[in-house]
């Protein structure tokens, strides 16, 4: 269970990533219905996924952004719980939008379990549906 994070009222719209180094899934969802729906997959690395990320940017106009942030099952970082804060502060500076980080432990897993067809956009709207449930 995530803890309740403080985002302000006026915060209606959000986009989601699920990041990985070859593919960041994608989902859109809003604060009203609490859903998210997922929007595929951005199949880029580096530098070159910030071209379609820019666009889901301008398509969606969120308020706001929120990123899946994994970590191992004890809480502890690793290397991945790194580069997704690190692709955090780099969407944070490129956007220019409040953005929040969701522990997101078993997402994947629990979106194959589902059987979803895109495991990596479904994992971000699992996250981000988590993060919409925590709002108060």
């Amino acid at each position: 269970m995530t803890d309740p994070v403080a985002v302000p009222v006026n915060l209606q719209s959000f986009l989601a990533f699920d990041y990985g180094q070859k593919r960041t899934g994608v989902a859109v969802g809003n604060r009203l219905t609490r859903t998210a729906t997922p929007q595929g997959t951005i199949k880029a690395e580096g530098d070159a996924r910030f071209v379609p990320i820019t666009a889901c940017v301008k398509e969606w106009q969120p308020d706001a952004i929120v990123i899946g942030v994994p970590f191992h099952p004890d809480g502890a970082a690793h290397d991945n719980t790194r580069r997704a804060q690190k692709f955090a502060r780099q969407l944070r500076g490129r956007f220019n939008l409040p953005v929040f980080e969701v522990d997101e432990r078993y997402s994947t897993t629990e979106a194959l379990e589902m059987g979803a067809k895109d495991a990596d956009a479904a994992a971000a709207c699992i996250i981000l549906e988590q993060f919409l449930r925590s709002i108060p």
